[in-house]
């Protein structure tokens, strides 16, 4: 006796059913607008990968091939970008250090206030762009492999430590040419100025790797003090 035919569910079964979140992505990444946007986000995601290796490894143990993987790029992507190793280094200090001092000149130009608020304002400018971030090793990076990278050491001399020193010049002058300062040597003012940030960033990357520090250091207020003792230094003392 034959059996009753039994119903068929014949909807088709869409195979990408599980994957279609994936395969809409997969299209949109195809699409002009979203390529535009990838491609131009992609050097600044190659500088981030360099520097969090140039930090970690150094500049001698850092390849553009590692860079390259941890940005999701081929190697021959990145030199479309950046077609060396020294290239791709100056790039870093450009962005995360000599863009930043470019800000603080461009606010000592439209700064009209006393030069003693001025530095503060200057100072915390720099904390938070540089000093708190992992730029600040870059300092270090540079002091530990100059002999080894001679032309990126003068490069970061170039780009960094000169338009610093002449930004902090200008702005000791404009207070001693206004009363504000006393007269005193600027250049070894503006070395007076800079010391205590290079020892924050140095303290900061010794003690990162302590299980414990017996002398904490509050970054904030080691620089607002800093600037207190050099600005009683500098201001002109009331004559006798």
């Amino acid at each position: 006796m034959p059996l009753p035919a039994q119903a068929v569910d014949d909807t088709p079964v869409c195979p990408i059913g599980a994957t279609v979140g994936a395969t809409v992505a997969a299209i949109a990444q195809r699409l002009p607008g979203v390529r535009q946007r990838r491609k131009a986000a992609r050097p600044q995601e190659l500088l981030e990968a360099a520097l969090g290796l140039f930090v970690e490894k150094g500049l001698a143990a850092t390849r553009t091939e590692d860079v390259a993987r941890l940005a999701g790029v081929s190697k021959g992507t990145l030199y479309l970008y950046y077609p060396s190793k020294d290239a791709l280094f100056k790039a870093v200090v450009h962005t995360y250090l000599a863009q930043v001092i470019a800000v603080g000149t461009e606010m000592a130009d439209k700064f009209d206030g006393p030069a003693s608020e001025l530095l503060p304002l200057l100072a915390h400018t720099w904390w938070t762009q540089v000093g708190s971030s992992k730029a600040a090793a870059l300092m270090i990076l540079i002091m530990s492999e100059a002999s080894a990278f001679p032309d990126l050491a003068q490069y970061y001399v170039d780009e960094v430590v000169a338009p610093s020193h002449a930004l902090l010049a200008r702005v000791v002058q404009r207070g001693i040419d206004r009363g504000e300062f006393r007269p005193m040597d600027v250049t070894s003012v503006v070395q007076a100025l800079i010391a205590p940030a290079q020892f924050l960033v140095l303290y900061r990357q010794c003690t990162a790797v302590c299980a414990a520090n017996p002398v904490p250091l509050d970054p904030e207020r080691f620089m607002q003090t800093q600037i207190e003792l050099l600005l009683r230094g500098l201001e002109v003392r009331p004559q006798a």
